[in-house]
């Protein structure tokens, strides 16, 4: 796969966005095998921006595992740092399963019921309404109203 080119500029925003990260990949004493590759590459398709942490003391080897992750991965060379590879690809785009017999969930409201008093602070309260439910203007719970039931004579003339 051909490496990602970057601009400077992208680099430091993804350099910047991986100080945080911890490493999700250990190269051990084994080196860079089909295993690694393979947690890599998942790494990269889950969180796009990654850290690689190399336990070996030798610096090129530490290079060579760099370029060939890089080659191999199709993904762009952010940083390498001691022991650390900062590896960066754009996250592949996932497909959305629309379920058409998926029903509302579960919602949750913060209500706020004033004192009154007027110098006390108001109470807030979390109220969870589900799908057959309504929150009224008051801040009650209430059941939706159902569905009036048609007549069969008017079911029959649509």
């Amino acid at each position: 796969m051909p490496q990602i080119q970057l601009t400077p500029a992208q680099r430091k925003v993804h350099r910047a966005a991986a100080h945080h990260l911890d490493p999700v990949v250990m190269v051990g004493g084994e080196g860079l095998t089909a295993a690694v590759k393979k947690e890599a590459d998942a790494a990269l398709n889950a969180h796009g921006l990654i850290k690689i942490r190399v336990f070996s003391d030798d610096r090129s080897a530490r290079e060579r595992m760099y370029q060939t992750l890089v080659d191999e991965l199709g993904a762009a060379p952010i940083q390498h740092i001691g022991k650390l590879l900062i590896l960066w690809r754009p996250q592949p785009e996932k497909e959305k399963v629309i379920d058409e017999d998926r029903m509302a969930g579960p919602r949750d409201f913060k209500v706020l019921k004033y004192s009154k008093r007027g110098g006390q602070r108001p109470e807030v309260k979390t109220l969870r309404v589900l799908g057959n439910q309504r929150l009224t203007a008051g801040g009650k719970v209430k059941r939706a109203k159902p569905k009036p039931q048609t007549s069969v004579k008017k079911r029959s003339q649509t």
